[in-house]
C-alpha cells in the first residue's frame, strides 16, 4: 500500500496524527481536503511543510 498518515506540526516540532491512511490530499482555497482509503474526509487549514514516502508521513504547518 502507499497511503501515508497525516500529521500537524506544532511549534515545538511535536507532530500530532490527523487521519491515518491517507490515499489523497487535494488543495482548496483556504487548505487542504485530505482523503483516505475507506472514503473518509478531513477538511485542514493547513499546507504542506514536508513528505516523507519511505516514512509514509505527510507533515503539514497550520
Amino acid at each position: 500500500m502507499c497511503e501515508a498518515n497525516a500529521y500537524l506540526v506544532q511549534e515545538g516540532k511535536t507532530e500530532q496524527l490527523i487521519m491515518e491512511a491517507v490515499d489523497r490530499v487535494e488543495p482548496d482555497e483556504a487548505g487542504l481536503r485530505l482523503v483516505n482509503i475507506f472514503g473518509e474526509q478531513k477538511f485542514v487549514k493547513a499546507h504542506i511543510h514536508a513528505l516523507s514516502l519511505v516514512d509514509h508521513k505527510i507533515l503539514l504547518r497550520p
